[in-house]
């Protein structure tokens, strides 16, 4: 017997997903071909606001690749869409005139963008924000032109806004009603949300009703029923979806709102389904991936004749994807739907928390400013859990780790892509995961919309802690010793050691004098703990080698320091004296942000030093230190900044020129949101926006890359120095020896880190013990100079 036609209508999301789930299951049950209206292959389709916000590449959210379908023997036609279903005959007619016949047949057609019936919507400049090609016009418009307006105040909408701000352009949001995200907020909540993005460059118009899109060949912009105008040389109209029914409804069919189907996704016509967007179950149409998601597992399975329980509908909820904003709603929330609610404001940290509550269930939440509970909370609604579940203490230390260690087996961790508890566990287990970015390439757990990834982090080191934990060996800093990290900071910070050969006799190291690794380790524990004791500095320097870069032949290197990659003919001239006067064989840039002299002999290292107007190197180094912080051209010579790059880096590295740190640390500074610096594959990267900075952390660009988290946005040059510094004097104090920020931040998890930082007592402290070990000016003192006064 030959293998099943199967084809599929419709490359998207829903479609492909369930088709991966075909494959799962009977991998050479069918012969499969796919019809796509878009020349692309499948791609997150959600994630398009991070390609316009400028956080991500296209690239970046494609989900198969052309080789995918090659390797799964799957026949892909792109730039193709079908135009007729012949059900009698059973085969499907495209555009281009392929004919292809079919035992088994999906339609997963998406949804339109609903374009209002405005005059002028035909115009130039007019676009919706659906898919890569309107992605692409914003992006082109944007070089063009410097003013949007954005019609619709909802989760779309108010991605496209921002991904137009970082683009540089003056963003306009227009709203019919009186509140932003009106379905999935309270009216609180909103206004919380409003307040914050205005003061991201946002401007709103709130209740106004368009009446046309004004101007000749291209948008000029839009006029309102109330007689008001409003300038625009782009206009976006994101104001909701309708589904693509019209192949379905001309093919005879059933459709209503939408396709109907039954519990097992069929359609009325045999041997036909419908999956996503242009499915309506049980009078409901779902917009969002995860339910679609669910319905493929359950196609997937009729198809291939495995019996399954039918499609049961799903709990809705939205999480906004903007920089600097965490928004999640889920469930029902408005008052007239239930009975009581449990309402959190905390003006300080600028968050809300209203959780729904009828007949004593939880039925519905809304978080604002702070989403790590959004998960747990799902979980509870789906649960139709007791409201005395919240009067259960949350344990400190890991967001969601007393929700992790609660729930069962079979809960949903990832509801994007239906991973459970158990699926990661067993991820961790069988396949050696142990970090989110394993988990998410084993099981795709926080890989679409990234909502989950705190619950997956708490569940992977709630995995990683349970795994074979009878015979799991602790990791020691090396073999020399039995200590593991935290062990030997702790006593090292208890007795107060005043050199690593002390802390090996009292701790019986096994080799006398270590090795170079736990050398290396005692000599940063020590130090640190020795910080601004003026007695034991001498000890400390005794075995503390000077900073600088010693290599072959007694010789060493040195890297004149330019502050924010910023020099001037003067130090120029003075490397090119110094280069001449000392015969330095070897003169390169380093990673373009900085020049090396390589080949000084060690003895005439201070004198160099001296003749470039630097200080001598530093006579105690126990750890790394900040090498250089890179910038992008800035303020004046690039048309996309927002913000003065240039003078931030040179404040940053004055600032932390001194700093030990256990890891070599990199450092970014960009004008815009376009990441020009490179500031989301650093340890510490800052990026300009239009209402300030962005920071983020835990970056890498080395041999496994990372994106850098965001922690936050702040308006002020003396906040983002000071959280910067409270930053890295946490990851000095908290991290192991050579671990990363990367590492780092992923272990102790970002919520935590937020709430530390913006803990003004903890970052006061943070910021003291700083003080104590560095030699950077009083902050308010840089802060008033110009960049020409400090680049020397």
């Amino acid at each position: 017997m030959g293998k099943q036609k199967l084809v599929l209508i419709g490359n998207g999301m829903a479609g492909v997903r369930c088709v991966e789930e075909i494959l799962a299951l009977a991998p050479d049950r069918f012969e499969i071909t796919i019809f796509g209206k878009e020349p692309h292959p499948n791609y997150n389709r959600i994630m398009l606001s991070k390609v316009l916000q400028g956080d991500t590449a296209i690239s970046d959210i494609t989900i198969n690749d052309w080789q995918w379908y090659q390797d799964n023997g799957i026949t892909l036609y792109t730039g193709d869409p079908v135009t007729r279903i012949d059900t009698v005959k059973r085969r499907v007619l495209s555009e281009k005139g392929r004919s292809v016949e079919y035992d088994q047949l999906i339609i997963a057609t998406g949804s339109l963008p609903f374009m209002l019936p405005l005059p002028g919507a035909d115009k130039q400049g007019v676009t919706a924000f659906r898919d890569i090609n309107d992605c692409n016009r914003m992006l082109e418009a944007s070089k063009l032109y410097k003013r949007a307006v954005v019609i619709g105040g909802g989760l779309l909408g108010l991605e496209a806004a921002r991904g137009l701000l970082n683009l540089g352009m003056e963003v306009h949001v227009v709203h019919i009603f009186n509140y932003l995200m009106n379905r999935q907020l309270t009216p609180t909540s909103a206004g919380m949300l409003r307040k914050e993005l205005e003061m991201q460059g946002m401007r709103f118009h709130m209740g106004k009703q368009t009446e046309k899109i004004i101007g000749k060949k291209r948008a000029e912009g839009l006029q309102f029923k109330d007689g008001s105008k409003l300038e625009a040389d782009l206009v976006v109209i994101a104001v909701g979806v309708r589904p693509n029914i019209k192949l379905a409804a001309d093919s005879g069919i059933e459709t209503n709102r939408a396709i109907v189907v039954n519990d097992f996704m069929e359609t009325n016509v045999p041997g036909v389904f419908a999956v996503g967007e242009c499915a309506e179950h049980r009078n409901m149409v779902y917009g969002l991936v995860a339910p679609l998601y669910e319905q493929g597992k359950v196609l997937a399975k009729k198809i291939c004749a495995i019996e399954t329980e039918g499609y049961e509908g799903s709990i809705l909820y939205s999480q906004l994807k903007v920089s600097g904003v965490e928004v999640f709603s889920a469930g029902e929330i408005r008052d007239s739907e239930i009975t009581a609610s449990h309402k959190v404001i905390d003006g300080v940290r600028n968050t809300y928390k209203k959780i729904a509550i009828r007949d004593n269930k939880i039925v519905g939440a809304v978080l604002f400013g702070d989403s790590s509970e959004g998960n747990k909370l799902l979980g509870y609604i789906k649960q139709q859990a007791d409201v005395s579940e919240l009067d259960k203490p949350a344990v400190s230390g890991g967001v969601d780790e007393a929700y992790a260690a609660s729930i069962s087996l079979t809960a949903t961790v990832c509801s994007c892509n239906g991973v459970t508890k158990g699926a990661i566990m067993d991820a961790v287990r069988d396949n050696g995961c142990e970090s989110v970015e394993d988990v998410r390439a084993c099981t795709r757990a926080s890989g679409t919309c990234g909502g989950c990834k705190p619950l997956v982090s708490a569940m992977l080191q709630l995995a990683l802690q349970s795994k074979d934990s009878a015979s799991v060996q602790k990791e020691t800093v090396c073999g020399c010793t039995a200590f593991s990290h935290d062990e030997l900071r702790q006593a090292v910070r208890r007795t107060r050691y005043r050199t690593a050969y002390e802390v090996m006799k009292d701790l019986r190291w096994s080799k006398e004098n270590g090795c170079d690794v736990c050398r290396s380790a005692l000599r940063y524990y020590v130090g640190l703990a020795l910080e601004g004791s003026e007695d034991t500095r001498a000890k400390l320097e005794e075995e503390s080698p000077a900073a600088i870069s010693l290599h072959a032949d007694n010789m060493v290197t040195i890297a004149p320091r330019m502050y924010g990659g910023v020099t001037s003919s003067e130090q120029l001239r003075q490397i090119a004296d110094v280069i001449d006067q000392y015969g330095i064989p070897l003169v390169k840039l380093s990673n373009g942000t900085h020049i090396e002299l390589l080949g000084i002999e060690a003895s005439q290292a201070d004198s160099a030093r001296a003749s470039l107007g630097q200080p001598a190197a530093l006579s105690i180094s126990y750890g790394k230190t900040v090498a250089s912080v890179a910038t992008c051209t800035g303020i004046g010579y690039d048309g996309s900044a927002m913000q003065d790059s240039v003078r931030l880096g040179i404040l940053l590295e004055r600032s932390l020129e001194h700093l030990q740190l256990p890891c070599q640390v990199s450092i970014a500074v960009s004008a815009s949101p376009l990441h020009r610096a490179g500031t989301l594959a650093k340890d510490l990267g800052i990026a300009g926006a239009p209402g300030g900075w962005e920071i983020y952390v835990g970056g890498s660009g080395g041999t496994k890359l990372r994106q850098g988290e965001l922690l936050c946005m702040e308006p002020s040059e003396e906040t983002v120095l000071e959280l910067s510094a409270a930053f890295l004097q946490w990851y000095r104090e908290e991290a192991h020896y050579g671990e990363t920020t990367a590492r780092w931040v992923e272990r102790i998890g970002i919520t935590q880190l937020r709430e530390g930082l913006f803990n003004l007592v903890i970052r006061s402290e943070l910021i003291a013990r700083f003080n104590l070990v560095t030699t950077a000016s009083e902050p308010n003192h840089i802060i008033t100079q110009p960049v020409a006064a400090l680049i020397r």
